[in-house]
């Protein structure tokens, strides 16, 4: 169709597409599916080949969290029986994300519950940062700790963080519909803090929140402007326990159409399946690899994902190679200024995931599937091996 044409010529010049393209993006038929996949492929490829970047979760300290956001396990009332857990020791911290870069992940992400990092956190960070780095030659640091202060970026970079992560999750114009304790512009903020102290911005979004395709369309635009560059997109996780624990509004096609429409908006930034790939994309996800090129190994922050060796699975059975510590992700030209040789970056901030194991029988599309979401029970804060 003439839509598709226009936005992979778009895609490949990197030109921005109208908001009504993008709309018409997320309103294409399922009869049209394939082709939508199609030619955001071609954008895809164009700028990643067929490889794929796995990243992978550490998470810091676990729940307990005085924020109110809506989606999250770890929020102030949730009752989801997540692990809780406070700061890793810095040893910990290392031998958890060696058994994810073992497993083939090149970036690590380092997450911490809460509204934002103390300059005490931000030490206690910065030696698991050095202590990582230390351990494991070449590895990739992405550091998740909420809003930032004046300076607190700087020490992170100094310390070899590589990337920092902060989601927009929602537009602004519903953003206080999903959190009361914080607002889109200190969201903003922080990722304009991060970008400016050399570290690479990386901020995505949480589709199924109830949200409109407007307000879907209004992020990813916002996304574009900070120029993140790397961009997670975060399928909503409806936690029993949490405020949004009912909300089960997407289908694997709807969510190959958002992957498609991010990445004609973003085509040449990291595009990353975040949480809720194994609940909500299920058989579909290999399709989801000719848009993204970039996903999270393993479990997340207090939900199971699939076994890491499925994921690798998965990748290779679909054609895709595993993006090697000696590949840079980024095109070259927007390599540089931006905190390392690369831009990635953590982006989980939904908690994410979904079961191991074999999966029931299907269901009715649309009917809630809450025996895909798996609290973690293994890996960091546990005694249990972890998922890589």
């Amino acid at each position: 169709m003439d839509l598709l044409n226009t936005l992979v010529d778009k895609g490949l010049r990197r030109e921005l597409p109208t908001r009504e393209e993008a709309l018409a993006v997320l309103a294409t038929s399922d009869d049209d599916l394939l082709d939508v996949v199609a030619a955001a492929g071609k954008v895809r490829r164009h700028w990643f080949g067929r490889r794929v970047k796995l990243n992978y979760l550490v998470n810091l300290k676990s729940g307990l969290c005085p924020e109110d956001c809506s989606y999250c396990s770890q929020r102030l009332g949730s009752t989801a029986g997540i692990l809780k857990y406070t700061w890793l020791k810095p040893d910990d911290a290392s031998k958890a994300a060696a058994a994810g870069l073992a497993g083939g992940a090149k970036r690590v992400c380092l997450v911490a519950s809460g509204r934002g990092p103390t300059d005490r956190d931000v030490d206690r960070v910065s030696d698991t940062i050095k202590t990582i780095k230390d351990q494991n030659e070449g590895v990739e640091v992405c550091a998740c700790l909420g809003l930032l202060s004046d300076g607190q970026a700087e020490r992170l970079r100094e310390a070899g963080a590589d990337a920092y992560n902060h989601n927009l999750n929602t537009s602004e114009e519903t953003y206080g519909d999903i959190t009361t304790t914080h607002t889109y512009a200190d969201r903003v903020d922080t990722v304009q803090k991060a970008h400016a102290a050399g570290l690479s911005a990386c901020s995505g979004l949480i589709a199924g929140m109830g949200e409109r395709d407007e307000d879907l369309i209004d992020v990813v635009f916002s996304l574009r402007e900070l120029d993140a560059d790397s961009v997670p997109v975060n399928f909503l996780i409806p936690f029993e326990g949490t405020p949004l624990a009912k909300e089960w509004n997407l289908t694997p096609q709807r969510c190959l159409r958002i992957l498609a429409m991010v990445r004609f908006v973003c085509p040449d930034v990291e595009v990353r399946i975040a949480g809720g790939r194994e609940v909500h994309l299920r058989s579909m996800q290999p399709l989801a690899l000719h848009l993204a090129n970039s996903i999270f190994l393993g479990d997340y922050l207090t939900s199971e994902g699939q076994a890491g060796k499925a994921d690798l699975d998965m990748i290779a059975d679909a054609g895709f190679e595993v993006e090697g510590t000696d590949q840079v992700t980024l095109p070259e030209h927007r390599r540089g200024g931006c905190g390392s040789e690369e831009a990635a970056g953590c982006g989980s901030s939904q908690e994410g995931g979904g079961a191991c194991g074999s999966a029931p029988a299907a269901t009715p599309a649309g009917e809630a599937r809450t025996d895909l979401v798996a609290v973690r029970r293994r890996g960091a804060g546990t005694d249990l091996a972890p998922n890589a």
